[in-house]
């Protein structure tokens, strides 16, 4: 027969893990609670840094092709320039040979507008920066039409390694990163220096930039922001995003992009092929004009 207190004594083993596992899940409970609290903001957090993360590497990609287009331009005038030179001044001579033979009035202004591409606009020199001389020839132009060796282009396409260097760079030192504006502004300089060796594809410079980089100051870490200021950031990398999408889309409709974009692999021999074509077109204008002249 048991008594109140030997049943008192008997309940107690149960009641304790009773109590404690009630105290476990009050304090999960509040953990919970404080964790809803903090979750929106920090979602908010790592977005922004989710966004400023894929701007700048949307940036860079942007930025490479932008350069490569530039240096496959000035390949192209380079190589092709003298070809595309050549075809119109053989224009000119055929329209004006046709018009001294017919006398004819229409004639006679198919050769002045024939004449008038050729002839340079007023300011050419300063427009193509000395590629093309008084007489509207490039340099090179002058070169095959007085039989002297051409000057082979220029190349300055970026080497791997170069490459590489940039993108590192761009991703440590981009303005973006910048806590204040005096920071901003030292990122400022420092990338446009960065994108200029890079243009150049100056590889020991964007070593020595990298060194320059690694021994300056660290930028501090960033503290958390109230929830305006990331909503603030948020649009403002949408808004940076579109600028670029929109300078990508320019680049790759362009007329050397496209070209680009059919050889990406082997720019060069797209030149190659091209400025076959254009040869052969010179051929065929300088027989006709031959056949003109003649009769």
């Amino acid at each position: 027969m048991t008594t109140p207190e030997t049943d008192d004594v008997a309940g107690q083993p149960e009641e304790q893990p009773r109590e404690r596992l009630k105290d476990q899940l009050k304090e999960r409970i509040e953990r919970s609670r404080e964790q809803e609290r903090e979750r929106p903001e920090e979602r908010l957090e790592r977005a922004v840094r989710a966004a400023e993360q894929a701007l700048i590497e949307f940036e860079i990609a942007v930025e490479t092709f932008r350069v490569e287009v530039e240096n496959f331009s000035r390949l192209h005038h380079q190589k092709l320039g003298p070809m595309y030179a050549r075809l119109d001044e053989l224009e000119a001579l055929i329209a004006e040979a046709t018009a001294e033979r017919t006398g004819k009035p229409e004639d006679r202004d198919r050769a002045d507008e024939a004449r008038a591409r050729v002839l340079p606009m007023p300011g050419v020199e300063e427009l193509f920066h000395g590629w093309m001389d008084g007489d509207g020839l490039f340099p090179e132009a002058v070169a095959m039409l007085t039989d002297q060796p051409v000057r082979p282009p220029q190349r300055v396409r970026p080497s791997e390694e170069a490459r590489k260097l940039y993108r590192e760079l761009a991703r440590k030192a981009h303005p973006d990163l910048a806590q204040d504006d005096r920071e901003r502004e030292r990122r400022d300089e420092f990338i446009s220096r960065v994108n200029a060796a890079y243009a150049r594809g100056d590889e020991p410079l964007l070593r020595e930039l990298a060194e320059e980089w690694a021994a300056g100051p660290v930028p501090p870490e960033r503290e958390p922001s109230p929830s305006e200021e990331l909503y603030a950031r948020l649009d403002w990398l949408a808004q940076r995003k579109e600028l670029l999408t929109a300078v990508a889309r320019e680049l790759e409709e362009g007329a050397i992009g496209s070209m680009l974009r059919m050889a990406p692999d082997d720019p060069d021999k797209l030149l190659d092929e091209i400025a076959e074509q254009l040869l052969a077109q010179v051929a065929e204008r300088e027989a006709e004009l031959e056949r003109i002249t003649a009769g």
